[in-house]
């Protein structure tokens, strides 16, 4: 993981022009009847090409906003989107649409975590695969159905020279998932964004999308982001995780950090509620009581603190004061006010055994 150094009070900035994709301070707000919806409030990382970022946390902690910001995805009027968004250095927040669009397919692509209506279900998969790469490539139809049939195959779709013809409907969601996949790698994207890539597939085809987006990624030396709830996931694919909570960075750091020593009790909540295979039947999950908060009425000081054991121990501070990301040695960011001392004791003594 490279050297990150902490931003004035929003956590880690990354060093201008060293990396392929650097968001620095990053806010994504929504206005609405009821007020302003925070759903990204000030969120740095970035991610260097041949590597994987982790994006995880619960469902509106503000992952796919992210990443819909990335793309230049949010086009409704309510949005407003401010920091910066740097892909290869060139800024996209505040870029003609133009130019973004440009972007999207050769330089970023984005698997959706819905496929089928992600897909237009009026032409097939071939078809929509032969579009977008010659958006981006100056070849006739009949090359670029060749590509399309080799992306096909590349991804284990069967019979890819019929299946091409097919539509998306008429595809499990497996292989719709994989035509995703051929579609967003068809003009080699040097950034891929999987947005719950597994979500509604069983364990086997699970386990195949991941091993094909390991692989596809070396064979293209793509940065890629993968945006999930799911730990087993980061756990296979990711070098770095970023734990989001109520729009904003929890903790920040390499896999082995947030696997072996995650220091943020909400990073603590989300080890505990993954179900165990090596553990006996009989052992319960251990759930985050309380619900994610409302990112129109987000709570005062730590917006974890209504569903933190560990804020009495703290005091006032987790109430009134919100948390900065600070480096806690060897690249590790953590939002929380308890000391670091004590969050490793808490980790060594309380928790990791409750889990192991």
């Amino acid at each position: 993981m490279t050297t990150l150094t902490p931003e004035s009070s929003r956590g880690p900035a990354p060093s201008p022009g060293s990396h392929y994709l650097e968001v620095a301070d990053l806010q994504v707000h929504f206005t609405t009847d009821d007020g302003v919806v925070k759903s990204v409030d000030g969120l740095s990382f970035h991610l260097d090409r041949g590597q994987t970022l982790g994006i995880v946390g619960e469902s509106g902690s503000g992952k796919s906003v992210t990443s819909m910001a990335v793309m230049g995805l949010h086009t409704a009027k309510n949005a407003h989107i401010s920091g910066s968004i740097k892909l290869g250095g060139q800024e996209l927040v505040g870029a003609d649409k133009e130019t973004v669009r440009k972007l999207r397919g050769k330089n970023m692509a984005m698997i959706f975590q819905d496929p089928l209506s992600s897909m237009h279900p009026f032409y097939t998969v071939g078809n929509q695969i032969v579009e977008a790469y010659r958006i981006h490539n100056d070849v006739s139809r009949k090359a670029a159905r060749a590509h399309a049939i080799e992306m096909l195959d590349r991804v284990g779709i069967p019979e890819p020279g019929k299946r091409v013809d097919a539509f998306p409907h008429q595809f499990s969601g497996g292989m719709r998932q994989r035509a995703m996949i051929a579609m967003s790698l068809s003009c080699d994207p040097d950034l891929l964004i999987a947005d719950e890539p597994t979500t509604a597939l069983d364990v086997t085809v699970q386990a195949q999308i991941l091993d094909l987006i390991r692989d596809l990624q070396k064979e293209f030396d793509s940065a890629v982001v993968i945006i999930t709830h799911d730990l087993g996931v980061v756990a296979e694919l990711a070098d770095d995780i970023l734990v989001m909570y109520a729009g904003r960075a929890a903790e920040y750091g390499s896999a082995e950090q947030l696997f072996n020593s995650p220091e943020h009790p909400y990073t603590w909540g989300l080890l505990g509620s993954m179900p165990r295979f090596d553990k006996a039947p009989t052992d319960r999950l251990l759930p985050i009581k309380g619900t994610p908060p409302s990112l129109i009425q987000v709570p005062e000081g730590c917006a974890f603190n209504p569903r933190c054991d560990f804020q009495p121990r703290v005091g006032s501070a987790c109430l009134v004061e919100r948390p900065d990301l600070h480096d806690n040695g060897g690249d590790h960011f953590v939002a929380c006010h308890i000391p670091p001392a004590e969050r490793q004791k808490i980790w060594a003594q309380e928790i990791s055994p409750r889990l192991s």
